[in-house]
């Protein structure tokens, strides 16, 4: 059975050059599969996709979205490394409240974050995570674009639509 997965997607553009290189020296299947982001909304999100499209569309021109982050930290038994953003991110719950309008009223909580080491294809150390730690990564990041992407059959992502915010 084939699988098709779409997700909306902020991508990292800026300051990216630290982080991509911790995800391809660290995960290399993940950093193959897709570039540094921050998921806006999941698939099960977005099953009405016309109506997302049109909610995007209708914000274009607002200003780009500001993201603070906190320190890496490892997650899922420690096997993962992700780079969460701070506790108070309203702009970002903001912008997944705007794009999901007329579908869902009380979107569930998402937890922004940029994943360094996805747990389902790679392994955390000690010793990488102290690694991790010594990197300087960026405190905050800007995103101006709202990515559509796709995946099929857990294979490598593709963008399919951009949209400025």
């Amino acid at each position: 059975m084939y699988e098709t997965r779409r997700q909306l997607t902020l991508f990292i553009s800026d300051q990216n050059e630290i982080i991509e290189k911790i995800r391809a020296e660290f995960n290399p299947i993940q950093y193959q599969l897709i570039a540094a982001h921050i998921t806006l909304c999941r698939e099960d999100e977005i099953a009405s996709i016309e109506t997302v499209i049109a909610n995007i569309k209708s914000i274009a021109g607002n200003k780009p979205l500001e993201i603070e982050f906190n320190p890496p930290l490892r997650f899922e038994n420690g096997k993962g490394v992700l780079i969460p953003a701070k506790e108070q991110n309203s702009a970002f719950d903001e912008l997944r409240t705007m794009v999901l309008k007329g579908i869902n009223a009380s979107p569930r909580k998402q937890e922004a974050h940029i994943t360094l080491m996805h747990p389902r294809n790679s392994t955390c150390t000690d010793l990488i995570f102290e690694q991790i730690q010594a990197y300087k990564l960026p405190a905050q990041l800007s995103f101006n674009k709202i990515s559509l992407i796709e995946q099929k059959d857990g294979g490598q992502w593709f963008t399919i639509e951009e949209f400025q915010i």
